[in-house]
C-alpha cells in the first residue's frame, strides 16, 4: 500500500490496529499518523512502533488517505466537526464505533464521502480478532481491499450488509465475554475435582483455542466435529446430554437474541 493512513484516537483497539499495520509491513511505521489527547499514549506508540504522532486531529485530516475513526461513539461529532473541512476530496473514513452508520457519517461531513463501517472485537489485541465491514457505494473495491488488508493484519475479516451490523455484536463482538464465562466453568469444574486452577484455565482456554482453530482450518461442520469426539457409550456424549439437558445450546441462542435486541434499542432503531 502507498497510501497514508491516519487513526485519530489511541485507546486499546487503536494500538491492536496500528500493531497489525506494522507488524505485517503494510505501510513502514513513518507512514502511519496517530492522534490522540493522551501524551503518554502517544509516547508509547511512537516508541513502541515508530509511527509518527500528533495531538492535532486536523493534522491527521491533511495528510491522510485513509482514517480511521478509532474514538467512542459519542465524541464522533465532535472529531468529525474538526476534521470535516481539512480532509482530502478521496479520502476513505473508515469507523470502528458501535451504532455509527454509514449514513451518520455521510450526514456528519455534509457532503459525497467515502465511508467504511467496521465493527472489530478485542481478541484484535492479541492478533485474532474478527471484524465485520461494510460501505458505501463510492468505496472503490481497492480501497475495499485495502482496509480489508488493515483488519487482516490483526486477524480475520467478513464482508457484510450494513443490516448485518445490529446481528455482529452477538456472534462476535459481545461473544468472547461468553466464551470467557465457559472456560471459567469449565476450570471450575476441574478445580472442583481437585486440578490445581493455573493448569486448570491453561487446559480449558487451549482446548477452546483448538477446538476454535479446527473449526476454521478443518472446514467440517461444528456438528461433525462434536461426533468425533463422542465415541458411544463414552464420557463425551455423557457430558453433552446433560449439557443438552439443561439447555445449553437454547441458552446461548437466547443470550444472543437478548444482545441483539439491546444493539437495536441502543441504535435508536
Amino acid at each position: 500500500m502507498k497510501k497514508n493512513i491516519g487513526v485519530i484516537g489511541c485507546g486499546n483497539m487503536a494500538q491492536a490496529i496500528i500493531g497489525g499495520i506494522v507488524a505485517s509491513n503494510i505501510l513502514p511505521g513513518e507512514k502511519v499518523l496517530v492522534s490522540d489527547t493522551d501524551e503518554k499514549k502517544l509516547n508509547y506508540i511512537k516508541d513502541k512502533l515508530n509511527v509518527k504522532v500528533t495531538k492535532d486531529n486536523k493534522e491527521i485530516a491533511a495528510n491522510s488517505d485513509i482514517i480511521i475513526l478509532a474514538i467512542k461513539p459519542n465524541v464522533h461529532d465532535q472529531v468529525i466537526g474538526e476534521i470535516k473541512d481539512c480532509v482530502k476530496d478521496d479520502v476513505v473514513i473508515v469507523t470502528i464505533g458501535a451504532g455509527i452508520t454509514i449514513n451518520y457519517i455521510e450526514k456528519a461531513f455534509n457532503r459525497d464521502i467515502k465511508v467504511i463501517r467496521t465493527m472489530p472485537n478485542t481478541p484484535a489485541l492479541v492478533g485474532e480478532g474478527m471484524a465485520a465491514l461494510c460501505y458505501n457505494n463510492i468505496v472503490s473495491k481497492e480501497e475495499i481491499e485495502e482496509v480489508v488488508s488493515i483488519f487482516e493484519s490483526f486477524g480475520k475479516v467478513e464482508i457484510i450488509s450494513e443490516k448485518l451490523m445490529d446481528v455482529v455484536p452477538a456472534v462476535s463482538g459481545s461473544s468472547p465475554a461468553y466464551v470467557y464465562m465457559f472456560i471459567e466453568a469449565l476450570a471450575d469444574g476441574a478445580v472442583l475435582d481437585g486440578m490445581p486452577r493455573d493448569k486448570a484455565y491453561k487446559m480449558a482456554a487451549q482446548s477452546v483455542l483448538g477446538a476454535a482453530k479446527m473449526v476454521l482450518e478443518t472446514g467440517e461442520h461444528p456438528g461433525a466435529l462434536k461426533d468425533k469426539v463422542c465415541s458411544p457409550g463414552g464420557t463425551t456424549i455423557e457430558a453433552v446430554y446433560s449439557l443438552e439437558m439443561s439447555n445449553f445450546r437454547g441458552a446461548v441462542i437466547q443470550a444472543m437474541r437478548k444482545c441483539t435486541e439491546k444493539t437495536i434499542k441502543m441504535s435508536g432503531k
